[in-house]
C-alpha cells in the first residue's frame, strides 16, 4: 500500500477547515433531515441572456464532508431541490440546492473527493 502524502495533507486540511471554520446546518430532502457541519462559501457566475446582456450573480455554497452526507440518512450526493437550513442568531435561513448558471448543482472541492461544494440560492428567511 502506497502512502499518498498529498491525500493525507488534503485530509488534514479538510479536517482543520471543518473544525475551525464550520457551523451546524440541517440538510433536508423531503421529509428527511440530518444535522451536518458545513463551511460556508460563495461562488460567482455570469450568464448571457441570449441578447448580449450578461447577468452576474453570487450564490451561497456549503462545503460538506462527502462521507458525512453519504453515510447519513440522506445516503446520496446532493440533488436539485434539496434544502439547507441555516440558523444564525435565532433567525432561520433556507437555501435550495440548484445549478450555478451552466454548471452543475454541486462538485467535489478537492482532487480526493473529501468535500463537496453545494451551490444554493436563498428561498426563505432574513
Amino acid at each position: 500500500m502506497t502512502i499518498n502524502l498529498l491525500e493525507q495533507g488534503q485530509a488534514w486540511l479538510a479536517q482543520q477547515l471543518t473544525t475551525h471554520a464550520a457551523r451546524q446546518i440541517v440538510y433536508r430532502r423531503g421529509e428527511l433531515g440530518v444535522e451536518l457541519t458545513a463551511v460556508i462559501g460563495k461562488s460567482s457566475y455570469q450568464q448571457d441572456d441570449g441578447h448580449g446582456v450578461l447577468t452576474r450573480a453570487q450564490v451561497r455554497d456549503y462545503l460538506i464532508d462527502t462521507n458525512a452526507l453519504l453515510l447519513s440518512i440522506i445516503g446520496s450526493l446532493p440533488r436539485p431541490g434539496d434544502r439547507i437550513v441555516e440558523i444564525d442568531a435565532q433567525q432561520s435561513y433556507i437555501f435550495e440546492v440548484m445549478p450555478l448558471g451552466g454548471e452543475p448543482h454541486w462538485r467535489f472541492s478537492d482532487p480526493f473527493r473529501l468535500k463537496i461544494r453545494i451551490h444554493t440560492k436563498q428561498i426563505d428567511g432574513g
